[in-house]
């Protein structure tokens, strides 16, 4: 899988500012930028802030809050000063999602405290693509970026929300800015970020769907894997994750994660749920480790950090695998974490873990 991020970035702000320099002469504080409350002027430097705010938070890797800076303009500066901001703005968070490395990651509050460099490159792209879109409307321009930008924005922030007919039309309405056949307005949204959960010696990084959909193709996902990776279940996990999307019933924390090991930053495997927890609040979790990480107890300590996460939600109440007889070292692995078997037929072992199990 290609490093996605910097490029996209750019790409976004040279189509904004190509579009909004066709109305340079116009006066932005005199007309609302679309739907919003905001001048076209107003709309345009938050723009050029949130592009610059996103550099410095990945670039600082600021952990538990926003890096204290604002950016101001000089006084009396004009429309084409304002794009030169933009410009250089998408300049910095493209430079700063290019040197940053893959296990890099910062504050940011929605929904889990943090994203990686792909996810500041998404929320730039994102903020870029929507607020050009909200001045193109107030300033009566056409604009439409291409649909592969405004896709790798859905899959980025968006997996919780059913593709539908264009990725652009799709991006508009679930931000509030559309309408689509057969569905309701939104009236509130938020993106969403992957997440990661520690466990000693890794990391599980959680998949997006851009990413599991590389992994389905025989892609990377990009991760850097040890030799022999990533293994079948894994794709096969990947594939799961993208059925849930295209069906509109994908809840990330509730999908797959690449197991990164920390020595080295090589994925060693994946685990995750087949899907969100039933109405009696139970999950059912799998996974696989590439055979040269084998035999390391990495699936346990992966297990353990999954579980304690898991079991610590209000929405789940127990977790459970169904294993085949002759897997022994998968028993031991669920075994070793806690699990205990919980009923049987002539092929599978199922093993359940609840809150409180010695």
């Amino acid at each position: 899988m290609r490093a996605w991020g910097g490029d996209q970035v750019e790409e976004a702000v040279a189509d904004c500012v190509a579009v909004l320099g066709t109305a340079a002469d116009r006066d932005w504080d005199a007309v609302k930028a679309g739907r919003l409350e905001w001048s076209c002027a107003t709309t345009a430097f938050h723009i050029a802030e949130d592009l610059v705010a996103y550099a410095g938070q990945l670039a600082g890797r600021a952990q538990d809050d926003y890096v204290p800076f604002q950016i101001t303009l000089d006084e009396g500066t004009g429309t084409t000063g304002l794009l030169q901001v933009i410009e250089t703005g998408g300049a910095l968070l493209a430079a700063a999602v290019r040197t940053a490395p893959p296990e890099a990651r910062a504050f940011h509050p929605y929904p889990f405290r943090s994203a990686d460099r792909e996810g500041f490159a998404a929320m730039g792209i994102a903020e870029v693509l929507l607020h050009t879109h909200d001045i193109a409307v107030g300033l009566g321009l056409a604009y439409a970026p291409s649909d592969e930008l405004a896709e790798s924005v859905l899959m980025r922030l968006f997996p919780h929300v059913q593709p539908g007919p264009g990725p652009w039309r799709t991006l508009l309405w679930a931000t509030g800015r559309g309408e689509l056949p057969g569905r309701a307005p939104v009236t509130e949204w938020r993106w969403t970020n992957n997440l990661v959960l520690p466990a000693d010696r890794l990391t599980l990084v959680g998949v997006r769907p851009a990413a599991a959909r590389d992994l389905r193709l025989d892609g990377d996902g990009g991760f850097t894997w040890v030799d022999g990776g990533p293994y079948e279940g894994t794709r096969d996990a990947a594939g799961m994750v993208l059925k849930a999307y295209d069906g509109g019933v994908h809840r990330p924390e509730f999908g797959v994660f690449v197991l990164v090991r920390h020595e080295d930053g090589r994925a060693v495997g994946a685990m995750g749920f087949h899907g969100a927890p039933d109405e009696e609040g139970r999950v059912e979790l799998g996974y696989d480790l590439a055979e040269a990480a084998r035999g390391r107890g990495y699936a346990t300590e992966a297990l353990r950090a999954l579980s304690r996460w898991a079991l610590a939600r209000d929405d789940v109440r127990s977790m459970f695998a169904t294993i085949a007889r002759d897997n022994t070292a998968s028993r031991a692995v669920v075994s070793r974490a806690g699990f205990r078997q919980a009923g049987e037929d002539e092929e599978h072992l199922v093993y359940e873990l609840r809150p409180g199990t010695p």
